[in-house]
């Protein structure tokens, strides 16, 4: 039976190179793209409204994922407070931009680590950490304790790809599915509706990082469980936002037409999202069905679509933290 790399690389010591270089960049913060600069390891507050410790806002097993991660018995999510994004049309916006509150949900490195455990514990078949861009010195930091407490489970990396190359390279060997989400093809619709610059740029440069680390290739186990690889999402906007056509291209041009692909269609207007005249309104199944015709344009075989309805059961409310799925 094939286990999770980070425990080869804890048992050799590597791990723990990898969290002290992690550590020491929280001083003068560069994790993300944004490039904060404070000493956020003595308390400073960075652009994502995070100090040192983690927040972890909510944990629970999931059922939302894709099948192999979700399998029987559940992806084990947990839920990172605050973003370094601030999408209008959040989802999660009850967690991600709500720092006032959240900031009371600082953990330490051994709850966390706990919480894996216990996620474990309850039959998951995963660790999917979402949100993670930053916080990522904070789980290695946590990692190496639920190691020893049992973890043995592929960590899931799900993550909006706002992420620093430098620090994605400190998670090769310890990341086993990448997880990212292509947003945008244009640096105005980054800045205007997720209120950072560049987005194109450095989302793709991460996830070619990502793909040099796994590669197109998926690997499995006798159940179907997804044990290793990427499967990049891209959630279809209102208006063509998303610029999907661009983002598909660039995919299949780049990274090759074997790249497995989720194609999301849970959109619905939230948050801001309301009183923007693009965004206001759910995506129309033609919109839907463009994007997916152009999976076969561009040659992609391998990967999941949401059923078109999927906007209608996918409602998170994050004021219930033990069960926010639940309807």
């Amino acid at each position: 039976m094939s286990v999770p790399s980070y425990l080869k690389l804890h048992q050799g010591g590597e791990l723990t190179k990898r969290i002290k270089i992690l550590d020491e960049m929280l001083s003068s913060c560069n994790i993300c793209p944004l490039d904060c600069r404070v000493n956020r390891k003595e308390g400073e507050i960075a652009r994502c409204y995070s100090r040192y410790l983690p927040i972890v806002s909510s944990y629970c097993p999931h059922f939302g994922e894709e099948p192999p991660l979700v399998g029987t018995n559940g992806a084990g999510n947990i839920f990172f407070g605050n973003c370094n994004l601030r999408c209008v049309y959040c989802q999660n916006y009850q967690i991600s931009q709500n720092y006032r509150d959240e900031i009371k949900n600082e953990v330490g490195f051994e709850r966390l680590a706990d919480i894996m455990v216990e996620l474990q514990d309850k039959g998951c078949h995963n660790i999917g950490l979402v949100s993670p861009t930053h916080f990522v010195p904070q789980i290695l930091k946590a990692l190496p304790i639920a190691i020893e407490r049992g973890l043995n489970v592929p960590l899931v990396y799900n993550t909006n790809a706002y992420d620093s190359v430098d620090v994605l390279r400190q998670l090769d060997g310890v990341v086993d599915i990448y997880l990212p989400d292509l947003k945008y093809s244009y640096e105005s619709d980054g800045y205007n509706y997720s209120k950072v610059k560049e987005y194109p740029g450095y989302s793709r440069l991460a996830i070619k990082e990502m793909h040099r680390q796994l590669g197109s290739g998926l690997v499995f186990d006798g159940d179907g469980l997804l044990k290793r690889g990427l499967v990049i999402r891209h959630l279809v906007l209102p208006n063509d936002i998303a610029g999907s056509e661009e983002s598909l291209k660039w995919i299949s041009e780049e990274l090759g037409k074997d790249v497995c692909l989720s194609l999301m269609s849970q959109y619905y207007p939230t948050n801001k999202a309301e009183s923007i005249i693009l965004l206001n309104r759910n995506v129309r199944e033609s919109e839907y069905e463009r994007v997916v015709a152009l999976l076969d344009k561009y040659g992609f075989e391998n990967g999941w679509m949401q059923n078109f309805e999927s906007q209608d059961y996918y409602k998170p409310d994050f004021n219930n933290r033990v069960e926010p799925f639940k309807r």
